[in-house]
């Protein structure tokens, strides 16, 4: 059954406040693959830093130099919304079934039809043939350093009632990825793989869980063209309480990892979450490192 629910929204966009969602929705196990913002032929731009809104395009999979067995998005109907870091100024301006996407089998963009008529504008991806998605229209992020924040639920999982959502959106439903347009501070959380006294490893899996909660993967690469040498990026963090989670995988047994001075060691299950505090940054480049060592 569904229901029509008016939920608040930032300032200036409360015609956009009516909008469909299922009665009720139950929990979901954590979504596997990945989103992440690119321009619209689906290349990644550098630092996740755009010149403009309207340049940012919504993309999704096994996430950037994933293996090529790594799992994508479930197949289905997702919703995205655009938020500020904290997710409490929904910066979207239009109704959420106007912000809907499918994903297919192979677990990436196909479609924007579930949308219909007001459907947001989409390019193609140059590299798997997908989608992408323009995140436009939305509003100027009341966050001074230019920061956005990108979400992508299950249409189904939309939910303006349970604790902690987020214009329905649920962060432990959700997958999330930052941006910033026009910003003067760089800051990343980056994730470097390598045996004790070896060279880094790439296409190895970090998992990121932003401040409030919701999720994403991120793979280290080598790509010089984007600033990426051997680590898996989180771009453009927000001031807060972060977690990176890495574990055992196809090459890389975890014997260590190292952040901001500590040791952590893997537990029973081989995986480690490592807490990463990141300060409010207004100008200049700053990097938080977790170093992972492998056996």
């Amino acid at each position: 059954m569904i229901r029509k629910l008016v939920c608040a929204v930032a300032a200036g966009v409360a015609a956009a406040a009516l909008w469909s969602m299922p009665a009720s929705a139950a929990p979901l196990l954590q979504l596997s693959g990945a989103i992440f913002t690119t321009d619209v032929s689906g290349a990644p731009v550098n630092l996740n830093h755009y010149a403009a809104k309207e340049d940012v395009y919504l993309n999704g999979g096994p996430g950037i130099n994933a293996p090529d067995d790594a799992a994508g998005l479930p197949a289905g109907i997702y919703a995205f919304q655009v938020t500020d870091p904290s997710g409490k100024t929904l910066l979207s301006t239009d109704p959420v079934a106007c912000r809907r996407v499918e994903v297919d089998a192979s677990g990436r963009f196909v479609s924007v039809a579930p949308s219909g008529a007001c459907a947001h504008a989409t390019g193609t991806d140059a590299e798997d043939d997908g989608i992408t998605v323009q995140l436009f229209p939305y509003l100027d992020t009341p966050n001074n350093g230019g920061e956005y924040k990108v979400w992508l639920t299950p249409y189904a999982a939309l939910d303006s009632s349970a604790p902690g959502n987020r214009h329905g959106f649920v962060p432990s439903d959700s997958k999330t990825d930052n941006f910033k347009v026009r910003a003067r501070a760089i800051v990343e959380i980056d994730t470097r793989f390598s045996r004790h006294g070896g060279p880094f490893i790439d296409g190895l899996a970090a998992e990121w869980t932003d401040t409030l909660g919701a999720h994403n993967v991120k793979y280290s690469e080598y790509n010089p063209a984007v600033l990426a040498f051997h680590e898996a990026h989180v771009e453009a963090a927000e001031a807060g309480l972060h977690k990176i989670t890495v574990t055992d995988q196809a090459g890389c047994e975890i014997d260590d990892v190292h952040h901001a001075g500590q040791t952590f060691l893997p537990d029973a299950n081989g995986s480690v979450t490592v807490p990463v505090l990141v300060k409010k940054h207004m100008n200049g480049d700053h990097t938080y490192w977790v170093d992972v060592h492998c056996v």
